[in-house]
């Protein structure tokens, strides 16, 4: 037995142990790259998902409303900035990161490429668009990457609110008038296929699935977790008096979970490739947020360094 592959062995068999491993132990290349991909298009992710939802903070029907998503947005960023500093532990710069979302190399959840047409929209995401992240994210909890799995813990408590308050948008407008019940029927028809895509494609057509099952990077993999998802929404559904747009949508008494319709995944690939409803413009947005923002950060580590040498010079 060689070195690498001692190495190795003894990295699978503390994994096997559900030990976590940190930023300084000895990991395979291959993990570290799994998990700059993971970690980094989860924050990218969080970061771009406060654009569909920051163009109604203004709009927001009361007061109420407006400080419960300017909370939920800054939130947000604060995922983006956990999930950036858990995926500098492995070796990458911020800059780098960055760089890869802005140029396209680094991709982010396709659902943040759709728009958001109405107030009911704002509750829709809550409701299945986090609802979705959070039956993803509370496995995370569990990933065998130290920093990442602590990371996860803070997210996922501030994720089930935001959950629970995107459905008691839709809870109060079903309790509405006709117009408000219709304007949710329409925001849910048009985000329960995206929200199923959330997963990513069936574990037949997922090239890293099985590798980061072994690793324990992912405790579930994606078709569990969408079975998972439909089983825990469909209950919901009927609470607010709704229907989900799929015909197919029926219990399965032999295997005990919902059997549903076949997700349209050239509309998936579509959208994962730049081409969805608003690829372009979130991309667009996220670049000149970037760059006016420059002079923020060369201003903070300007002041950093003046610090540093005041200290310095306080010492001698």
């Amino acid at each position: 037995m060689n070195k690498i592959d001692s190495l190795e062995d003894r990295f699978q068999s503390r994994i096997d142990k559900e030990e976590k491993i940190e930023a300084r132990d000895w990991m395979p290349d291959g993990y570290r790259k799994t998990l700059i991909r993971q970690i980094s298009q989860h924050g990218h992710s969080e970061i771009v998902g406060m654009l569909p939802e920051g163009n109604w903070i203004t709009r927001a029907p009361s007061l109420k409303r407006k400080l419960a998503l300017l909370a939920k947005v800054q939130d947000e960023a604060g995922h983006g900035l956990y999930l950036y500093s858990a995926t500098e532990t492995l070796g990458i710069s911020r800059e780098e990161l960055l760089d890869q979302l802005h140029t396209g190399k680094a991709k982010y959840s396709s659902i943040f490429n759709y728009p958001t047409l109405s107030w009911a929209d704002i509750g829709a995401i809550g409701w299945l668009v986090d609802g979705a992240a959070i039956m993803n994210q509370v496995a995370l909890c569990r990933t065998s990457y130290g920093p990442y799995a602590r990371a996860m813990v803070r997210i996922c408590k501030e994720e089930s609110f935001h959950q629970r308050q995107g459905f008691d948008i839709l809870l109060t407008m079903c309790n509405g008038s006709v117009e408000q019940k219709e304007m949710v029927q329409d925001a849910v028809n048009r985000w329960w296929w995206p929200s199923l895509m959330m997963f990513g494609p069936n574990d037949s057509d997922s090239p890293h699935s099985a590798q980061s099952l072994k690793w324990k990077v992912k405790r579930l993999s994606n078709d569990e977790l969408r079975q998972r998802f439909v089983d825990m929404t469909i209950p919901q559904a009927k609470i607010l008096g709704i229907e989900l747009p799929d015909p197919l949508l029926i219990y399965n008494e032999t295997r005990g979970h919902y059997d549903f319709g076949e997700i349209d995944w050239e509309e998936f690939r579509q959208v994962v490739g730049g081409n969805g409803p608003c690829n372009k413009e979130r991309m667009a947005a996220r670049i000149k947020a970037h760059e006016e923002g420059s002079w923020i950060r060369e201003a903070a580590v300007a002041y950093a360094e003046k610090k540093k040498n005041y200290e310095k010079a306080s010492v001698a």
